[in-house]
């Protein structure tokens, strides 16, 4: 039975870490018209039980993208410098549209694993039944 509950602790985990993943891919597509937005991207780590087996998967730190802002030229903006440009963002709405579709299938995934081995354990419950 363990290995059931441990099945259900990594799927279950997958889900929370891509749940976290479309957040950022969410919060980036709003603040993609916002000066100065540095996109995001959060990473994943798996972490090990005493045995060396993968256990569950976590986010990592938030880390924001360093490349290059936009700039823009806007002379009537209110943060435009003395040429009529200012910074926009770093976020580039396919990639982010890319990243939600991936993350959207992992979760999908996760949940599929999550439901398999549940209904493995409820099988094997019912056949011990008998």
């Amino acid at each position: 039975m363990s290995d059931f509950i441990q099945s259900l602790s990594v799927s279950a985990s997958g889900l929370k870490a891509q749940a976290a993943r479309l957040r950022h891919v969410s919060e980036n597509i709003a603040n993609a018209d916002t000066p100065g937005y540095r996109r995001k991207s959060v990473p994943f780590e798996a972490t090990f039980n005493a045995t060396g087996d993968v256990a569950q998967v976590r986010t990592g730190r938030v880390k924001l993208d360093q490349s290059d802002l936009e700039k823009i030229y806007d002379p009537s903006h209110p943060l435009a410098d003395q040429d009529g440009h200012y910074d926009g963002s770093n976020v580039d709405l396919i990639v982010e549209i890319a990243d939600a579709r991936e993350a959207q299938r992992s979760y999908e995934a996760n949940l599929k694993m999550f439901d398999q081995a549940r209904q493995m354990s409820s099988s094997l419950m019912d056949l011990l039944r008998r």
